[in-house]
Order: C-alpha cells, then sequence, then structure tokens
C-alpha cells in the first residue's frame, strides 16, 4: 500500500469520527471532518479539491464552532438562565460522556437545573420550576445545535464531494 492511499485512508477515518463527533459533544465534529478534508486534498495534491473549496469548507467550519456557542446560549438565555445555569450545563455534559447515551441526554439538563438552583441558593417550589424552565431550554439549545451542527456536516460532505468530481 502506498503513501497516498494510507493518507486516504487516515483523511476518510477523520472524516467518518467527525461525523459521529457531530452528536457527541466529547469530540470536535466539525474540525475533525475538515482536518480529514485537508488531508485528502493535501495528498490528492490539491487537484481534485483546490483553495476555493477549501475556503469555503473552512468558513463552514468555523460557522459550526459559532453555531455551537450561539445556539446553547440562546436557548439558555431565552428562558433567562444565569451564568452558573450555563456552567453548570458544561459540566453537565462532561459527566454525561460517562454515562452514555442517557447521560447525553440528561447530563445538561440535570447541570443547567442545578446550577440554576445554585445560583438562586433555594428550593422554593417558584425556583424549581424557574430552574427545571431552565435546564430544558438548555437542553433545546444543545438540540438545536446539534441539529444545525448536522446541516453544515452534511453540506460539507455534499461541497467535497460535488468539489471531488467535477
Amino acid at each position: 500500500m502506498d503513501s497516498t492511499t494510507i493518507y486516504y485512508l487516515i483523511a476518510a477515518l477523520l472524516i467518518l469520527v467527525g461525523l459521529l463527533g457531530t452528536v457527541l459533544p466529547v469530540l470536535p465534529g466539525i474540525p475533525l471532518m475538515f482536518a480529514g478534508m485537508l488531508l485528502a486534498a493535501w495528498a490528492g495534491s490539491f487537484q481534485a479539491i483546490g483553495a476555493p473549496a477549501l475556503i469555503v469548507l473552512a468558513m463552514l467550519t468555523l460557522v459550526s464552532l459559532a453555531v455551537d456557542f450561539w445556539a446553547t446560549a440562546h436557548g439558555a438565555r431565552r428562558v433567562g438562565a444565569s451564568r452558573m445555569a450555563m456552567w453548570g450545563a458544561a459540566i453537565g455534559t462532561l459527566v454525561g460522556l460517562l454515562f452514555g447515551l442517557p447521560g447525553l441526554l440528561f447530563g445538561p439538563f440535570i447541570g443547567a437545573l442545578a446550577g440554576e438552583l445554585a445560583h438562586h441558593r433555594s428550593l422554593h417550589p417558584h425556583r424549581v420550576g424557574h430552574a427545571t424552565k431552565v435546564g430544558a431550554g438548555t437542553w433545546v439549545g444543545l438540540l438545536l445545535g446539534t441539529a444545525l451542527k448536522l446541516a453544515l456536516a452534511f453540506a460539507m460532505l455534499g461541497l467535497f464531494a460535488l468539489a471531488w468530481w467535477l
């Protein structure tokens, strides 16, 4: 097996792992996809994938990073989340990774809920209700961000394939 084939295999692996990373918060999904696409372009001496396509792919990668932060913050901000709730959602996401899919689904919610309750230092039913709303809003923001990142990932794959075969 020659080195070019090995580079293409590594590029394909990076793209597949990156695609998986768009739904798993522990992996930088779209940046990994871009790295794989850049490696494939380099392995092909930039003949099939040139600078214009790579610039657009890099811009989509930057957009995906902005979308990731925006969606979570927007979901939390819409329901009046405190800074501690936002930190709680981030920590809940990381801790949730240890518990597989249920942890990924419920970790951000529980973290935002705990952060909001800690911020107000109260278990009054009104505060618990508000904290639950904050947790749900943060969770919806994360889902929205994941959906947008998936859309960007598939747009990048389509652009890459189009540039490769044209």
